[in-house]
């Protein structure tokens, strides 16, 4: 069956017999998925048996849709500009007065995405338990931030994190050292599908135990937040107690605070009615990549580079064109998920993500993302933000800005230095074979380098920096293979390049 998924991606093959063939191909395929998931169902613990149920339903309707579609999910020459409402500068929305701020966040919920993993950064457990500042951790900051925000307008902004099954009994661990706090923490799994072989798309597991085969499984992507949050029967609850709008964002994004002129868009302005408000931010050499609004069928959607044509992915990453990118910060109104949702009218675009398993077996999972559900929303909107508000950690050089004297920490939050000049981020690249994994970029910093006047900065190779280090405008180091460069104590670099070898020895 692998030539049913290369049709899927736009390979359609013509001819009425072929077309009959392809049907009767799909209706088996789909019939044998339903037996194969029904004897993994029956192979679950009593007490999981219709939790499993539940979600299998929900991998059921997204595997009949990955049959169904043909072809990309859009023409590229229908995409129409974007209306001049599309896009709001954040610079224009107006500040609340305080006399409605409590109301206003007592309508509130908080949402972290909080299903991934810390293993591409070499650590262990759920990535919101990686340090980042002064011995906090993300959740840490997550959780602090909120405290605040609940002690200082008297309200109970409550926080919610989606987990998966990788993060949840882990999670689960953490969050007790916070039930002293103010602030009320709900956590719920998102869903956990099966893993399918790439050649027949059957299930590749043998028996619904995620422990004894965790490489049958996965987490289907953020995109999954909508029904598992109707699921836990948080969504109901919420609505019931009269809140209005979920924020959402990624917990690893140190940027995503509750911010209340968006919050003030969305219940105070003359324009009430947007259900769906999309942060961006405008687009950068390092941001080509990221997912874009556009305006398609008189609706405004995301556009990510996975469903764009192959001829027209230059085009996508013209910063000309696609001026803004999704900064996964989403402002969502509650009542009308519940809606949507009850209208079975929530349809995602299928992410189709291969893996190759330790045992070298191909294998597929189906995805989706939280921001592709923009389309389905009334009133949907975008707000270009400052940069500011994107502050994500994938990587260590990532690490290694927000842990610098760029950023101060009030309140769980980060807040960029007056000191630095610019109110850019500066372009860090470090090389993965020394600087990739959390412990050994530590291990290569005997403190972390002034960067308040720093631009870009590339690192390649084994080097090491001592203490009290400064680095301004363009420093690029490249150790060679077999060299090892040691950049003393002290030492300031403006505007450099090193290379070749150089040690500094003890005596």
């Amino acid at each position: 069956m692998s030539w049913l998924l290369e049709r899927v991606k736009g390979h359609s093959r013509s001819g009425s017999d072929a077309k009959a063939f392809i049907e009767a191909t799909k209706t088996e395929a789909l019939g044998l998925l339903e037996s194969e998931l029904n004897r993994l169902v029956d192979s679950a613990p009593p007490s999981d048996k219709e939790r499993v149920g539940t979600e299998f339903q929900g991998f059921t309707h997204l595997f009949k849709r990955f049959l169904d579609e043909s072809g990309p999910s859009l023409q590229w020459d229908n995409i129409e500009k974007l209306p001049p409402d599309a896009v709001r500068d954040y610079n224009s929305l107006p500040t609340p007065t305080a006399d409605v701020l409590q109301q206003m966040l007592s309508k509130l919920v908080v949402v972290k995405l909080n299903g991934g993993l810390g293993t591409s950064m070499g650590c262990y457990g759920p990535k919101s338990v990686i340090t980042v500042r002064n011995d906090l951790t993300f959740l840490d900051l997550t959780v602090q931030q909120i405290e605040h925000l609940n002690s200082t307008y008297n309200v109970n902004v409550p926080l919610v994190l989606m987990n998966s099954f990788n993060t949840n009994a882990d999670t689960d661990q953490v969050v007790r050292k916070y039930k002293n706090l103010n602030v009320d923490i709900h956590t719920f799994n998102q869903s956990c599908y099966p893993r399918i072989s790439k050649d027949s798309l059957m299930p590749i597991a043998k028996i619904c135990d995620v422990d004894k085969h965790p490489d049958a499984w996965y987490p289907p992507g953020h995109g999954d937040f909508y029904e598992s949050f109707y699921n836990s029967g948080l969504l109901s609850k919420f609505v019931k107690e009269g809140r209005d709008y979920c924020f959402i964002s990624n917990i690893d994004n140190l940027g995503a605070t509750v911010d209340i002129n968006i919050l003030n868009l969305l219940m105070n302005s003359s324009e009430k009615g947007h259900e769906f408000v999309m942060e961006v931010t405008d687009k950068t050499r390092a941001d080509v990549k990221g997912g874009t609004l556009i305006q398609y069928e008189n609706r405004l959607r995301l556009l990510e580079i996975a469903q764009v044509p192959k001829e027209h992915v230059e085009d996508f990453k013209s910063v000309k064109t696609f001026k803004f990118f999704n900064t996964n910060n989403l402002w969502v109104k509650l009542p009308a998920i519940e809606r949507i949702l009850s209208e079975n009218a929530l349809q995602l675009e299928i992410i189709i993500n291969g893996k190759t398993l330790n045992n070298g077996l191909n294998v597929i999972q189906l995805e989706t993302a939280v921001g592709a559900a923009m389309k389905c929303f009334r009133g949907a909107v975008g707000v270009n933000v400052p940069r500011a508000r994107f502050l994500p950690v994938k990587k260590t050089s990532d690490l290694l800005l927000v842990m610098s004297n760029i950023y101060s920490l009030k309140k769980g939050s980060l807040v960029m230095s007056p000191q630095r000049m610019f109110p850019t981020t500066p372009l860090v690249k470090l090389g993965d074979n020394h600087f990739s994994k959390v412990k050994e970029f530590l291990g290569r910093f005997a403190n972390i380098p002034d960067l308040i006047e720093l631009d870009h900065l590339t690192v390649s190779g084994d080097v090491t920096f001592g203490r009290g280090v400064s680095l301004r405008g363009t420093v690029i180091i490249i150790a060679n293979h077999g060299d090892r460069i040691d950049i003393p104590s002290g030492a300031i670099l403006e505007n450099k390049i090193v290379s070749g070898n150089m040690r500094i020895l003890d005596h």
